[in-house]
């Protein structure tokens, strides 16, 4: 199953395309020695995390991805990222067909392409803000910080609201604090596309409101957002909902916002963000 784009420009392009994608794990091995030397049989466990997906999203699209655990959900956005190869099937990522590339390709393609958010942040904790925002510039080229990379991550740290604290460190941050430095790096490689994995998950309600009030002007200002989560409310944020079960899409369409229904997300303006230029 695959929706059409959902609250995005008549004429935004495919940026990203999954063609009968799947992706098998095999747990478990055959064959090995028991107590005495006797052979002892071990069960393999063949585990089909996607079967087929076929989907499309363009660009300037909001996508929410759910499902309950061993939906496939978390398996689509590591194959999104690059991060895993699908076993069988074709990912178009603009037009380079990604799943034919080398390891090599593929950290390119991470390094330039992609920006990542994870639920955990991820940052490095002897690393001050300024020096986790730039991380993925440093697998760039030489890895050299330019003077127009160091602007860049200023005008970032204070579109995130950190333009003060560009000296502390995660611990000396708050759980949302740590989050927004996530966003601006994600940001800092002006990715085609930026994937969210449980974003809000460790922050409290307020907390989470305000980091998706955050996506929303990024993607008010063009960005391409793809974001897993199992929280209904925070789904509700994004303009289309992907739902999955057994490595399967069995429904794809637009949020309840995008319905007409009210929802902070639809007072959010993208005019206290200038997201296309940044």
């Amino acid at each position: 199953m695959s929706g059409m784009a959902v609250g995005v420009r008549s004429n935004a392009r495919p940026i990203v395309r999954l063609i009968d994608v799947k992706k098998t794990y095999v747990m478990g091995h055959r064959g090995g020695s028991g107590l005495f030397g006797r052979s002892k049989q071990q069960e393999v466990i063949t585990v089909h995390a996607l079967r087929g997906v076929t989907v499309t999203f363009h660009e300037g699209e909001f996508v929410a991805i759910m499902g309950t655990s061993g939906s496939g959900k978390s398996t689509m956005l590591n194959v999104l990222g690059c991060l895993d190869r699908p076993t069988s099937g074709q990912y178009f990522l603009g037009d380079q067909d990604v799943a034919r590339m080398s390891d090599d390709q593929l950290s390119e393609v991470r390094s330039h392409d992609i920006g990542f958010i994870f639920q955990s942040y991820n940052l490095i904790q002897q690393y001050t803000v300024v020096e986790n925002i730039q991380i993925p510039l440093t697998y760039q080229g030489s890895g050299e910080i330019t003077p127009e990379h160091e602007a860049r991550t200023l005008e970032l740290a204070n579109l995130v609201g950190l333009g003060q604290r560009l000296d502390h460190k995660p611990n000396q941050l708050s759980g949302g604090q740590q989050q927004r430095v996530a966003i601006a790096r994600s940001l800092i490689n002006n990715p085609k596309i930026i994937l969210a994995d449980e974003a809000t998950g460790n922050l409290d309600s307020k907390t989470s409101e305000e980091i998706m009030t955050m996506l929303t002007r990024l993607n008010n200002g063009g960005k391409t957002i793809i974001m897993v989560t199992h929280e209904e409310d925070i789904a509700q944020w994004a303009k289309r909902i992907i739902r999955m079960r057994d490595g399967r899409i069995i429904d794809d369409g637009p949020s309840r916002r995008m319905q007409g229904e009210d929802h902070p997300a639809c007072h959010v303006t993208g005019a206290q963000v200038a997201m296309a230029a940044v």
